[in-house]
């Protein structure tokens, strides 16, 4: 598939935006190759990861030197406890971390297009979390 058939899988907006990545990402491969470096290594190393539970438990067992069952309980144990005191309205702040705040909604009203109707959703409460400044400046 050439990116021109892959761009017109989006919308005109989302079009525009992938065009210019595919124009950067041909650009920087082909700085890549002319300076003799290895872009597919590069491209590969650029793919976005992700850490589950499972990763999380691993990496504290490995760096602590505790068995993975305690992690793994603590962990869980950690994450109900927040979960707990967000279910009761109370905000969970944990300094050089972040905070795990409650969120809440206005009432408002949608519309259901197939069937041509107004729904009412009710006020609700929404949990979020927001990164401590520390927190923010190491992923930077």
């Amino acid at each position: 598939m050439n990116h021109y058939s892959f761009i017109s899988l989006f919308s005109k907006k989302k079009q525009r935006n992938c065009f210019l990545i595919r124009i950067k990402a041909i650009y920087l491969q082909s700085v890549l190759k002319k300076n003799k470096i290895n872009h597919k290594i590069i491209i590969n190393s650029l793919k976005i990861t992700k850490m589950t539970k499972a990763d999380i438990v691993n990496e504290i067992a490995k760096n602590t030197g505790i068995d993975k069952a305690t992690v793994l309980t603590t962990v869980e144990a950690f994450m109900e406890a927040v979960k707990d005191s967000l279910a009761k309205n109370e905000n969970v702040y944990l300094r050089g971390f972040g905070s795990f705040v409650i969120k809440q909604r206005a009432e408002k009203t949608a519309r259901n297009i197939s069937k041509n109707t107004t729904i009412i959703i009710p006020a609700h409460n929404i949990p979020s979390f927001k990164p401590a400044k520390t927190f923010v400046s190491v992923v930077k």
